[in-house]
């Protein structure tokens, strides 16, 4: 069983904590984005829109999106449990994995890739949209704000996978200078408890 991982990418990076969180190990293997080892036909065979990371299994099957890997691992392993527990905690991390997706770590990937022109020899940017996007990242972070004013994490009492993907996206959100204000007190203390676990190293 191998994970093919881009260290520097905020998505497998997600994966890589989930499983730090639950102290499995795993073979890594490296796919340089920049150069576009991606997008080879052998990896279209593994993950047909090319997208990192992929695991794969030792019989060749082959489970891409990070959600859907982390479901993997905590079927197998569900403790400690980090996509909750019991029908209503399950749904409430689902909700705000999801939110925080789309409303925080997918709008700074498309100001990312839209303002920076990184992946510009494959994709068109839309500096307009680029912009757009990081603003609604700015805005959601109040969002955050309040919610961890109210808990200790963003899905309640426990730590989850949501929490990992909020990290993982204010991290990434500082190459498109986006970071928490000086405002977002609650979210900043959220940051530095969540920042400090072991994991967020992986």
């Amino acid at each position: 069983m191998k994970i093919y991982d881009t260290k520097t990418a905020p998505t497998p990076r997600r994966v890589r904590m989930f499983l730090a969180e639950k102290g499995l190990e795993m073979d890594y293997v490296q796919v340089d984005l920049a150069k576009g080892e991606n997008l080879s036909p052998e990896m279209r065979l593994k993950n047909p829109i090319a997208k990192i990371p992929v695991l794969e299994l030792d019989d060749g099957t082959c489970i891409s999106e990070s959600d859907a890997i982390c479901l993997y691992f905590e079927t197998l392993h569900p403790n400690p449990p980090l996509m909750g527990n019991g029908a209503l905690e399950k749904a409430t991390v689902a909700m705000w994995q999801r939110q925080i997706d789309l409303c925080l770590f997918m709008q700074i990937g498309m100001c990312f890739q839209h303002s920076t022109g990184y992946f510009k020899d494959r994709m068109t940017p839309v500096p307009e949209y680029g912009k757009v996007a990081g603003e609604n990242a700015r805005k959601y972070l109040n969002v955050l704000d309040k919610r961890v004013a109210k808990y200790p994490f963003m899905a309640g009492e426990n730590f989850s996978i949501a929490d990992i993907t909020a990290l993982c996206s204010i991290d990434f959100a500082r190459v498109v200078n986006i970071r928490i204000s000086a405002e977002q007190t609650h979210l900043q203390a959220w940051y530095d408890k969540v920042a400090a676990r072991p994991s967020a190293k992986a």
